[in-house]
């Protein structure tokens, strides 16, 4: 652990004159970004400066975008407006015309919410409603979270190029910045908009707007007490250097200088032994001499420290401040672990109602509901398939006022999008309202657009004796009934009806017609041989006869069903998960689309803990930190104890405290203003801590709030949690602004599994309610974990 004494290393007699060399050269520790200059000719372009950094200013794409093109909006087939779209000039943002005035923050979008860029007629509103545009001019920017997507068509093929090739660019460059450039961008965008008469200088009004927009409320006297220290002209104007030098000042971080002071000494530059003193105590796995002169060629900046293997307190701060000094252990960001067990050893994310954009009784239908939970790592979809007009089934939430989709439809987008980000197999989740013909359309459907992608039987033999491992790339398999032995007298096949089918006409009161549930009864050869490795079936028992595996069927069960059977019955429930799917559902009496807590189905060993992707709030979080580690491709090993098949693993008795987790809460820096309508709304900021995991480690703990600081608020508070079950357990980082009267607002979170956290002083990058990053926003703090 660290330690709060003042360290030294000894040093080869050549080396002091060397460090106090490099001392010297770095007077000032934290780059910034330059003031505000007029460019040649007298125009006041000081946001070019971004891009020139980025390395795009004389990119014809980039610059193109820079000038502006007028393209046109599509939402239907006779609303196609023409708007001005313009790149801003810090690289990050674009400008769009609005017909109706609404406040300037509100006529932007940022490049780091774009979730994708896409080409031609490739998406639903573009298929249906971009008849009268040539593909070859049009695009789709496709957003992260609930935002619609932008359908555009230009004046011409040419422009449309520019913009996806532009905006693919952007996105590439923003993703490779670090944490250090993303301050850059962030305060020079906030001189840029605080500079009132755009002169390039900043009086003491404009330097108190400066502060207020990046969410610090400082006293006026000493504001004022440190603008005169910088006004070296004493003309009551800040420019050039002395600008730099307020900037240098308001960004100091006394909390990272101390803890680099403790390891640096006297001569304030570390050594390569005395970052590798630092990677030791903060518990570094494979801290060696040779990762610390890594870790100095890596992240220094000045040359000469580089040279002599030195690490300045600005180098010290890139490293903290990028994914290696992140709380998530990087090596959790690839794929890490064992993809060769069988599917049921693993937890899978999977989405309910896939297809809904908004709530499960009157909202929208769309296509692209399951490129957005494809793009989120989800492997498990559902589609719901009634009968439809023409022989073509539909997809929707049955006899509910949400529109209607074509089953074919969202079979495309399948084979279109579902290997994106993932290689792994997708599962789709048939909930089968159709009569014989058109489930035989369905299945046609399915084996023509998906083709090879398609499993359509068993790898080894005809009946397995476990199920197939992750490593079944980019195929695709269907959950749906299957044939049982016995069939109708008139010789139609007829199989028990899903549980979840039984549930929901518990829950909506028989809403079905005895003829729907009649035909729902009929399964159809062509649909029921599809079902190769996840046979729906009602669970009846959790202790199945002896010698009679039976891997591939799954049951369906609704959340308050799952909860019973954990209960009553956790150790049976968690056997039964290590050899067999479960998939659980939210009930149907969440009328708006909310989501339940899938961490105590995942406590149980559930694989398929199905959730409403498009319902922000903490349940997605903790589905987002699930499946954050093993590279995000949507499938991550269950612990040991959920995938033996004689576990004693009950979640309701977990056993004695295992490991203590004591986080220190030091610092946030950056936090994002929650009202940029309102300049003197500053947020007062408190941070909260959430374990999530079996219900005995359970727990919340919070910080006092800080009044008027969300730039760089300080607490120095330790919060400390007794865990049973470590992993299991997620840990959450939320930060809210504090409220006497009324709720906390939301300001940012971050969540992640307790066994990918690392120990030692860590940055946490906060995140908004849809998962988008809020850069340049993060917390500080000190984690220690002690296991018994």
């Amino acid at each position: 652990m660290l330690c709060g004494r003042w360290r030294r290393c000894r040093r080869p007699p050549e080396e002091p004159p060397v460090a106090a060399q490099v001392a010297a050269q770095v007077a000032a520790p934290v780059a910034l970004p330059s003031p505000p200059t007029p460019s040649d000719g007298g125009t006041k372009r000081p946001g070019l400066r971004a891009l020139k950094k980025m390395g795009l200013t004389e990119d014809e794409d980039v610059r193109a975008m820079l000038r502006g093109s007028r393209l046109r909006k599509i939402r239907s087939r006779t609303w196609h407006k023409e708007r001005l779209y313009r790149l801003q000039e810090d690289g990050l943002s674009v400008w769009f015309q609005r017909r109706i005035p609404r406040a300037p923050s509100q006529h932007i979008f940022f490049v780091q919410h774009i979730e994708a860029v896409r080409e031609g007629h490739q998406s639903e509103g573009l298929r249906r409603f971009g008849g009268a545009f040539a593909p070859a001019r049009c695009l789709t920017i496709a957003f992260k979270g609930r935002r619609k997507n932008l359908d555009l068509a230009a004046p011409t093929a040419e422009e449309a190029q520019r913009w996806v090739r532009g905006l693919t660019k952007l996105r590439a460059r923003l993703d490779a910045m670090s944490q250090r450039e993303r301050l850059d961008h962030w305060i020079h965008s906030y001189l840029h908009r605080a500079d009132s008469n755009q002169d390039s200088k900043m009086s003491f009004k404009e330097i108190k707007s400066l502060l207020r927009m990046v969410n610090v409320d400082m006293n006026d006297m000493y504001a004022y007490l440190l603008f005169k220290e910088c006004d070296h002209s004493n003309n009551d104007r800040l420019e050039g250097a002395e600008i730099e030098e307020f900037l240098r000042r308001l960004l100091k971080r006394p909390e990272l200088e101390e803890i680099f002071h403790q390891y640096s000494g006297e001569d304030r530059v570390l050594s390569a032994p005395e970052l590798l003193e630092f990677l030791e105590d903060q518990g570094e796995e494979g801290a060696t001499l040779a990762r610390a002169q890594q870790l100095i060629q890596t992240y220094e900046l000045n040359e000469t420290a580089k040279q002599h293997e030195l690490m300045t307190l600005d180098g010290f701060m890139m490293y903290l401040l990028s994914p290696e000094g992140a709380a998530l252990d990087n090596t959790h960001t690839c794929v890490f672990q064992d993809m060769n067990q069988p599917l049921a050893h693993y937890f899978i994310s999977s989405s309910h109602n896939t297809y809904l954009t908004d709530s499960q009784i009157g909202g929208p239908s769309s296509t692209e509901a399951y490129v957005r939970a494809f793009a989120q790592g989800c492997r498990c979809v559902e589609l719901d398939c009634w009968e439809g007009p023409g022989g073509e089934p539909v997809i929707y939430h049955g006899h509910t006022l949400t529109s209607k989709i074509l089953f074919r439809d969202v079979v495309q987008a399948v084979r279109d999008h579902a290997f994106t980000l993932s290689p792994y197999p997708v599962i789709l989740s048939l909930e089968n309202h159709c009569g014989l013909e058109q489930q035989a359309a369905m299945a046609r459907h399915l084996c023509t657009i998906l083709g090879d992608m398609l499993v359509t039987q068993a790898l080894d033999s005809p009946n397995p004796e476990e199920l197939p491992s992750p490593e079944l790339k980019g195929r695709v398999l269907v959950k749906g009934k299957k044939l049982p032995a016995a069939r109708s007298e008139d010789g139609r096949a007829l199989s028990d009806r899903e549980e979840e089918e039984e549930d929901d006409e518990e829950e909506e009161e028989e809403v079905e017609a005895a003829a729907q549930r009649r035909l729902a009864k009929q399964i159809s050869p062509e649909l029921s041989a599809l079902a190769v490795y996840c046979h729906a079936t009602r669970l009846r028992t959790l202790h199945p006869a002896p010698n009679a595996p039976q891997p591939c069927q799954v049951s369906s069960l609704s959340e308050r069903k799952a909860k019973k059977l954990i209960r009553e019955a956790g150790n049976s429930f968690v056997r039964h998960n290590a050899r067999q799917l479960t998939r659980v559902y939210p009930l149907g009496l969440r009328m708006n689309s909310a989501n339940y807590s899938p961490q105590e189905m995942w406590n149980s060993g559930c694989q398929l803990v199905a959730l409403n992707f498009q319902t922000p709030g903490y349940e997605m979080d903790l589905n987002a930190g699930r499946f954050l580690v093993n590279g995000q491709c949507g499938y991550v090993l269950k612990p040991a104890c959920l995938r033996q098949p004689d576990s004693t693993f009950d979640p309701e008795y977990p056993g004695p405290p295992r490991t203590t987790l004591s986080i220190q809460v030091l610092t946030a820096q950056q936090l994002p203003k929650l009202n940029a309508e309102k300049p003197h709304s500053i947020v007062d900021p408190l941070v909260r801590i959430e374990i999530h995991g079996v219900p005995a480690d359970c727990a919340r703990q919070e910080t006092d709030y800080v009044l008027n600081n969300g730039f760089n608020p300080r607490w120095g508070q330790t919060l400390q949690f007794q865990l049973r079950a470590p992993e299991l357990a997620l840990v959450r980082f939320v930060v809210e602004d504090y409220d006497a009267t009324s709720p906390n607002d939301f300001v940012g979170q971050f969540t992640l599994p307790l066994s990918s956290l690392k120990q030692g002083y860590r940055h946490i990058h906060l995140l908004s309610k849809d998962g988008a990053s809020l850069s340049p926003a993060t917390l500080f703090i000190q984690i220690r974990i002690q296991r018994s």
